[in-house]
């Protein structure tokens, strides 16, 4: 469990009903940080984190691992299921400590560190655009291996391939649509009484899934209700516009304190 912050001198968001989609198992320190600012949290996945069909690419790249030069991870998911997967084979995190590694965000870069591990390159913004941008003057003629969820974009993979590197992309983890959340998010978007006054958004699956789960129609409805949208970051707000919704409030920085700060500001402005 995520330690709770310090509690606010004042609560901020007294009252504002904040709906977190995140994963079960991640909800918790958005949850925390909310709450500790006044907020009434309702917790309902958009993802659930699934185990991918078959570990055997995942496998083999670890066992090849000192033949890479560089690890990219993405996800602190990507992370949990790489040094879990290196526990089943046996075989010690110090196996990676050879290779160059980046990742996106603190989180991530903490997961990784949290093993024993180096973390040399961390990019200023959390987007995969950030990591080709700190990567491609020093891949070319090198090997990478790229840890990531099956479905994701491919802006790394492509991109550093024109840089002259070769890349590996193995699948870690699958997110798909928690069937349980389907009638929850009915529920919670017809109530008088707790019905939310905000929807954070933390990924573009996120976004994906919250549209599977009500329809395009009634997901558009909703925020047309006054409800609010609030995103992670530019990808997911480019998520939220490509299925016609609204980017109500956008994290300056891309981490889940900078979602909190951006709701936290931006309650005046919009009255909740």
């Amino acid at each position: 469990m995520p330690k709770p912050p310090k509690p606010a001198t004042h609560l901020p968001l007294k009252g504002v009903r904040v709906l977190v989609s995140r994963a079960k198992k991640q909800a918790g320190a958005l949850s925390v940080e909310l709450q500790a600012r006044g907020a009434k949290v309702l917790e309902i996945p958009f993802i659930e984190i699934r185990e991918p069909q078959s570990f055997a690419p995942m496998d083999t790249a670890i066992r090849s691992a000192l033949e890479y030069d560089w690890l990219i991870l993405t996800s602190v998911n990507g992370v949990n299921a790489l040094f879990k997967r290196l526990e089943k084979l046996k075989l010690r995190p110090d196996l990676l400590a050879k290779l160059k590694i980046a990742a996106i965000g603190p989180a991530t870069k903490r997961a990784i560190e949290e093993q024993g591990l180096k973390v040399p390159v961390t990019p200023k913004e959390y987007v995969a655009e950030a990591v080709v941008e700190a990567l491609a003057a020093k891949v070319s003629g090198k090997s990478v291996l790229l840890v990531r969820a099956k479905v994701a974009r491919d802006v790394i993979p492509n991109e550093l391939r024109r840089a002259g590197a070769t890349v590996d992309v193995v699948e870690a983890y699958e997110t798909v649509v928690p069937e349980k959340s389907r009638v929850k998010l009915s529920d919670a978007l017809r109530s008088l009484k707790n019905r939310p006054q905000v929807i954070t958004f933390t990924s573009s699956s996120t976004v994906r899934n919250f549209v599977e789960l009500i329809g395009k129609r009634e997901a558009a409805k909703c925020f047309r209700s006054g409800i609010r949208s609030a995103s992670i970051g530019p990808v997911t707000s480019a998520t939220l516009r490509e299925f016609k919704l609204p980017v109500n409030i956008q994290a300056e920085e891309y981490t889940i304190p900078g979602l909190v700060a951006a709701i936290t500001s931006a309650r005046d402005t919009f009255g909740i």
